[in-house]
């Protein structure tokens, strides 16, 4: 006879692993699909001739959402954080980067009345309530707080750096606050990658009771018999749950329901556009120029960082591992060996050479960066993990009202699993 499970978690990423490690500290059974043969998602780490690679640059907030559920999961973080000076390029001129009170002083792509005005903005950062921003696109916003073109360019940088996203025209100010205002009290970098994390709720869960089926791809959600689930995998079984949480993205969770099934947001989810990007990531044997470990293109949307200054992310200890990174635009028509060469060209102005150093190297064109451009006004359909159909619930990275990315994804796999808890709490108590 098929077995009734009472949870089944569809996503083997940072949010079904954090909902997992809740739900196992209940009397509940947990099932975990994911898809692939290996655990991870977009927090996945590839190890390449013994250096380990990130889906891109990767880094945790140290005052975010995400640090303190990871404490109290018991997972353990390691405390590598980059410097932040760096430098800035425009018309191919470099820049001290201006985001400490050194860069300030000494860049020289400001003038003195830019960064007096630069100087408040950032104080202006650090002390806006994003709540109040939640009817305004980033780029009403900067218009509004910056005056001269320079400073509003180094807001659109800095906004592109802490969230991944070139869309100030249309992402929504008050998730775009959040995250500057978390990003710029620090992050990390993790030792062996974000697999290191992974690994670490992967363990546990299981340890605790969860259980984790990989090659387990989705491909129906149906109703069965009153509110029990039926999820149908691709090779052939069928699965019953009680509750359901998906971590796959809002168009994919489209797909997999069935078209009986109906709850408000189904529309909205379908509404919503991805944050992607490029990367290419490098393993070398050493920096033709050692004393460039950061940049940043102030009016193009490109971004270089040796993240193996800060972390380990090799066998060896001598190699150096990097991340040339390009946002795109929704827009964007992407041409994969195009934009290869763009950030390969990039690396070569800022590390010339290079290529007489690597070691190995991977170019991702068209990644996909996070679930959901977060818009001004929508997010009223995310401020609960059920969707409004009994015993359906989602987290990810698309999932949370305030944030996205690992914040979104960490904090809305807590949320929806005491969400779960707390319902089934309810039902016992009322039998």
């Amino acid at each position: 006879m098929t077995q009734t499970w009472d949870v089944v978690i569809i996503g083997g990423g940072l949010a079904g692993y954090v909902a997992a490690n809740y739900l196992a500290k209940t009397h509940l059974s947990v099932l975990l699909l994911e898809s692939g043969t290996t655990i991870g998602g977009r927090a996945r780490t590839d190890q390449i001739d013994h250096n380990y690679f990130n889906l891109g640059p990767h880094a945790l907030y140290k005052k975010g959402y995400a640090a303190p559920i990871f404490d109290e999961l018991g997972v353990k973080l390691n405390e590598n954080v980059p410097k932040v000076d760096g430098v800035l390029i425009e018309n191919n001129k470099e820049y001290a980067a201006p985001f400490n009170p050194s860069g300030i002083l000494s860049s020289k792509l400001l003038s003195w009345k830019e960064r007096i005005e630069w100087g408040k903005v950032l104080m202006k950062i650090n002390q806006v309530d994003p709540h109040h921003l939640a009817e305004q696109t980033y780029e009403e916003w900067v218009r509004r707080i910056a005056s001269s073109h320079n400073v509003q360019a180094l807001l659109y940088t800095l906004g592109r750096l802490v969230m991944y996203c070139h869309t100030p025209e249309k992402v929504s100010a008050k998730v775009m606050l959040y995250h500057m205002k978390t990003g710029m009290a620090g992050v990390l970098y993790v030792d062996g990658g974000w697999q290191s994390l992974m690994d670490q709720l992967h363990n546990q869960a299981v340890i605790s009771g969860v259980h984790v089926q990989t090659r387990s791809a989705v491909k129906r959600i149906d109703l069965d018999e009153g509110e029990t689930f039926k999820v149908d995998v691709l090779r052939g079984e069928s699965i019953l749950a009680n509750y359901v949480l998906s971590t796959a993205g809002p168009h994919e969770l489209n797909d997999l329901l069935s078209e009986a099934i109906t709850f408000p947001n189904r529309d909205g989810f379908a509404e919503t556009t991805p944050i992607k990007g490029a990367t290419l990531d490098v393993a070398l044997t050493q920096l033709p120029r050692p004393e460039r470990l950061f940049a940043l293109s102030l009016r193009a949307p490109f971004y270089f960082a040796v993240h193996s200054q800060s972390a380990r992310l090799s066998d060896n200890g001598d190699n150096v591992v990097l991340h040339v990174f390009k946002y795109h635009h929704p827009d964007d028509k992407i041409d994969g060996k195009q934009v290869k060469k763009e950030l390969e060209d990039y690396l070569e102005m800022i590390q010339p050479g290079w290529q007489a150093y690597r070691i190995t190297s991977r170019c991702l064109p068209q990644l996909t960066v996070n679930q959901r451009l977060p818009q001004p006004g929508e997010e009223n359909m995310f401020q609960r993990s059920e969707t409004g159909l009994s015993n359906l619930y989602i987290a990810g990275d698309w999932a949370h009202p305030r944030s996205i990315l690992s914040e979104g994804a960490v904090s809305s796999g807590k949320q929806a699993a005491e969400a779960i808890i707390q319902k089934e709490t309810r039902r016992s108590l009322a039998n």
